[in-house]
């Protein structure tokens, strides 16, 4: 049975149309059940009707038999999303008769629906002469082959490789979906560009002379780092520090000797330069895939780029920058930081990745270059080069061959989107009081390095969170206590008079490092953040040493510990600390007192032995981002259970409110530095649980700031009490979605919400 239903459905996947791929499925398919009958109705794009797009035993022809969604056996199977098995079809209710399909004839009738996440594609019907229901392994046969022909029915639907017409569609508007990159709005034509080459394409290839191939690699890296050089001067005037680091990230990639000499070594084994480079930079970017962070997962993107960057330069032939005669929305395959800096920015509107995710950095530069940019919007794009289109920012929607109502309706969007804007930035530089004089405390997120924008910094409170585990993944060894220090120090500095809380090392079974690598089956709930520094207490040492020496003279320092899930972690913690301190100070000359100490909350146990942490640790920090993750259960980087991922699930709501109320009762300070934290939704319920503290990235600083001076801290809380009450998430996104309207805040929340 299961070969019967690998040839079905590779028979299907192979096919060069729908009307050949669904001719051969029914056909196939009443050859191996041994029915009389087989027919596929596939769903309308409005959802209201069912086409009949082939049938072998039926008297029509396909595409002559429509019914609507409420109508016949077909109907109620598309309905219920349920298989229907019935030995006398003819007495059921809701049977239809239709005289022209000769069907009077079928008695037995077993249909199932074809369902691709949550979504009903169509139905699968076959039917017989002899009156009986059909046996369970049969139905059992029908339902696994429904379900594996819709991941081949959705994927090819998505990528136009077929032609649906159900009923045949209006020529003109037509709307994909993607995920939110960067907000903003845009209309303009689309341009596709698909002159880069893809790494991945790269086939086996061997070469005679290895010295001539090291001189072109060795050429292209040359040519990448002026690139690279290039790109950053190009935005200087436009990007903060941290930004711009990205292309010091990719200048540094191309100096590690680690990396040059893996593919020197490759090109010594007689691989051509290009097939070399794509062997090692699919060994570099597979480490950081198997890390479950997102934002280190998302960097394996970062090293496709600088191989795809390299193949470019050892194939280089013509000018980098593109010559547009007007603005476009740019759409490629897959959006690199090099790309978006080869494009004249008075001709660039926004940007549509086919691959990629919301944190790479080439989403992170369009963020800060207030580019709109959606990723991995499913369609193809050759049918629609230069046609006029509208990206949605905020919901991540492409709209091509708009209507005029449409464009009307996102000129208008532009209009406002422009003054929010101005709006803003007016009092970016003043503290955060709701209007009943409620402090809200505003600090920053940092990632490659802390942002030494000086707007920002008269905005914010602070650094909330520091990631320092960056510079041990960028190197091909610990980094020492001194490099540590000096950058750490760095970092202080930059922030006068001002909290910087830094995260100790936070790697491990997800976060493996290059020259640690790291093998689990359950990376999520493995060796990693305070599992792995406790099981390194040399490698933690010299990380705290460093810290507590960058902090002399400064004494802005606080220390926070992630992924602790229980009380001997944290004291073993605390006493390695206190180790570190006392040997810093030993080592000195004058007396400095030690950083204040916290941790992490992301483990759900920690929800339990709150009151047992008080004394241990000065503050805690709410980590929303692994807490809803551990809470629910699910991977939000896992396709098929993504949509499970709510923020604003009852259940973490609760959580959070437990969190705060003994935090208060035991007078313990406490933030938030998780996403949910820099939402524009996400920010009035932490302020309404009662949280006063929020840390989140540079883009949300300002309209988070804006959005909490324009309520009162008393009617938000009174919202968030009711709220708390709910079933689900939508229910409490409904009610927030309404609270914003009446706020007149709604421009803040048009994300497809």
């Amino acid at each position: 049975m299961l070969t019967q239903l690998r040839d079905i459905v590779d028979h299907v996947a192979k096919a060069e149309s729908l009307d050949d791929a669904l001719a051969l499925l029914v056909k196939n398919t009443r050859n191996s059940m041994h029915t009389e009958c087989c027919s596929v109705y596939l769903m309308s794009n409005d959802n209201l009707r069912l086409e009949l797009m082939a049938t072998e035993g039926l008297k029509a022809k396909p595409k002559t038999v429509s019914l609507g969604i409420d109508e016949g056996l077909v109907g109620l199977v598309a309905r219920s999303c349920e298989p229907l098995n019935l030995a006398n079809a003819s007495v059921h209710p809701s049977y239809k008769y239709i005289p022209s399909i000769a069907e009077y004839k079928f008695n037995s009738f077993l249909a199932t629906p074809i369902i691709y996440r949550r979504q009903n594609l169509g139905v699968l019907v076959v039917q017989q002469k002899e009156k009986r229901q059909f046996t369970e392994v049969e139905e059992s046969f029908l339902v696994t082959l429904s379900a594996q022909l819709a991941v081949v029915l959705a994927h090819a639907k998505a990528h136009e490789s077929w032609s649906i017409q159900l009923p045949p569609q209006s020529i003109e508007q037509k709307q994909f979906k993607g995920i939110s990159a960067s907000n903003g709005v845009a209309i303009a034509p689309l341009w596709f560009d698909d002159a880069q080459p893809r790494i991945e394409s790269i086939l086996p290839s061997s070469c005679l002379d290895t010295e001539q191939e090291q001189d072109r690699l060795g050429t292209a890296v040359e040519l990448a780092l002026k690139d690279f050089r290039r790109a950053k001067k190009r935005f200087e005037q436009e990007l903060n520090t941290e930004t711009l680091a990205i292309f010091d990230l990719f200048t540094h990639l191309l100096n590690d000797p680690m990396l040059k000499g893996d593919l020197k070594k490759q090109i010594n084994q007689g691989d051509s330069a290009e097939w070399a480079l794509r062997q090692v930079i699919e060994s570099y970017a597979g480490r950081f895939e198997k890390m479950s962070d997102s934002y280190l997962s998302e960097r394996a993107n970062d090293v496709r780029e600088l191989g795809q960057r390299l193949l470019y330069f050892l194939n280089y032939e013509g000018k980098l920058e593109l010559d547009l005669a007007h603005p476009v929305i740019l759409v490629t395959t897959q959006l690199t930081a090099s790309m978006l800096a080869s494009v004249p920015q008075d001709k660039l509107k926004a940007v549509i990745s086919l691959e990629g995710a919301a944190n790479s950095h080439a989403a992170i530069l369009s963020r800060a270059l207030g580019i709109p940019a959606i990723m991995g919007v499913e369609f193809n794009p050759t049918h629609y080069h230069q046609k006029l289109a509208i990206v949605d920012g905020y919901s991540g929607a492409l709209y091509i061959k708009p209507t005029e109502a449409l464009i009307q309706e996102y000129t208008e969007l532009q209009n406002e989107e422009l003054a929010l804007s101005e709006l803003i930035t007016q009092d970016l530089d003043k503290p955060t009081f709701t209007r009943d004089e409620h402090q809200m405390k505003i600090y920053l997120n940092a990632g490659l390095s802390a942002d030494t924008s000086i707007a920002v910094n008269q905005g914010v409170d602070g650094v909330g969170l520091y990631r320092t585990e960056i510079p041990f993944l960028l190197q091909q060894r610990f980094p020492s206590e001194e490099e540590q220090y000096l950058q750490y120090k760095t970092i202080l500095e930059t922030y006068p008079k001002k909290p910087v809380i830094m995260r100790t090392l936070d790697i491990g079974g997800d976060k493996p490092l290059p020259y640690l690598p790291i093998e689990e089956e359950n990376p999520f709930l493995g060796w990693r953040g305070i599992r792995f520094t406790l099981d390194h207490p040399d490698i933690f040492l010299l990380q705290l040493k460093a810290m507590v020496r960058a902090n002399i003279g400064n004494g802005n320092l606080s220390i926070m510990l992630p992924m602790i899930s229980g009380l001997p972690e944290l004291k073993q913690a605390r006493k390695l600390i206190n180790q570190a301190y006392e040997e810093v100070l030993g080592e000195s000359e004058g007396d400095f007192s030690q950083p204040r100490i916290g941790m992490m909350i992301e483990v759900p146990s920690m929800l339990y032995l709150l009151p047992r942490v008080v004394g241990l640790v000065d503050f805690i920090s709410v980590g929303t981002n692994d807490l809803t993750q551990y809470l629910l259960a699910v991977d939000r980087n896992n396709a098929r259970v993504s949509h499970v991922y709510e923020s604003y699930h009852p259940a973490v709501l609760l959580a959070l409110k437990q969190i705060i109320d003994t935090a208060n009762q035991y007078k313990l300070p406490v933030s938030v530095c998780g996403e949910l934290a820099g939402d524009p939704i996400g920010c009035l319920l932490l302020l309404g649980l009662g949280y006063q503290s929020l840390s989140m990235n540079t883009s949300n600083v300002a309209k988070v700031k804006y959005i909490i001076r324009q309520v009162s801290q008393q009617e938000v809380e009174q919202l968030v009490a009711t709220l708390l009450h709910h079933d689900d998430a939508e229910q409490i996104l409904t009610d927030m979605i309404s609270f914003f309207e009446e706020k007149e805040l709604s421009g803040f929340i048009r994300a497809g919400r």
